[in-house]
């Protein structure tokens, strides 16, 4: 592992056990905590295989940088298996501990430790504002390299254009050094990494409250005023 990488994997180290704390005092003034915001791209992520694959049930998913596995309880029953893997050592061991039926494995942040075209889905949630900005493509890359012909390649992001999610990620004690990527720049990635009919969707343009307003969220999505968006790339 490089020194950057390893840099960013003893960051993450020594949030195993107080991730979400960290989080929910930096969305404080939400008045939501973090698993609302778990809840609601989980759900968004589940809505987005079905609409591509119908039921989701005989899905093999691929989840780079999944940290502590915080979205693979909601995810587990509903697909046929997670793999997860992270530079941080702590993190992926959190991770098995809470999601026993998933797998995990730590990796040096380059080069994903799976054959080529292994997985339905490859997603990572919120990581690629983490990686550092020269190695972006590789990152894309290798997610289209493990994803199957026919699978799709899911990125979860920020969005930059967003104050409040700026607001956030200042007040995040691990995000402070962020590069965050814009819609466009994530589109480009993706279809730079070989991905085809590439497209991007803002998400949480209003409060992960559940119920009506949850799917009101849905009639902003081409707006580019969520506080996070979704990217997403077919394998041919």
């Amino acid at each position: 592992m490089d020194p950057q990488q390893q840099a960013i994997a003893e960051e993450f180290d020594r949030y195993n056990e107080s991730y979400d704390a960290t989080v929910n005092r930096a969305i404080a003034f939400s008045g939501q905590k973090v698993e609302s915001f778990t809840r609601a791209k989980a759900d968004d992520l589940l809505r987005t295989l079905a609409s591509h694959f119908g039921s989701p049930r005989q899905l093999s998913l691929l989840d780079v940088g999944c940290g502590i596995g915080n979205y693979h309880p909601l995810l587990l029953p509903l697909v046929d298996s997670i793999t997860g893997v992270d530079v941080s050592g702590a993190c992926i061991a959190k991770a098995q501990e809470r999601n026993p039926t998933a797998s995990y494995k730590v990796y040096d942040g380059d080069h994903l430790p799976y054959g080529a075209q292994q997985f339905d889905v490859t997603f990572c949630i919120c990581v690629l504002h983490h990686v550092p900005p020269e190695r972006w493509p590789q990152f894309a890359g290798e997610m289209r390299r493990v994803t199957r012909t026919g699978g799709l390649v899911v990125v979860y992001e920020h969005n930059p254009k967003n104050p409040l999610t700026r607001k956030v990620v200042r007040d995040c004690e691990f995000d402070r050094d962020a590069v965050l990527l814009t819609m466009a720049q994530t589109r480009q990635l993706l279809t730079a990494a070989g991905c085809s009919d590439v497209t991007t969707r803002s998400i949480l343009t209003l409060p992960p409250i559940g119920g009506f307003v949850e799917r009101l969220d849905g009639l902003f999505a081409n707006l580019p005023l969520g506080s996070q968006y979704r990217a997403t790339g077919l394998v041919k």
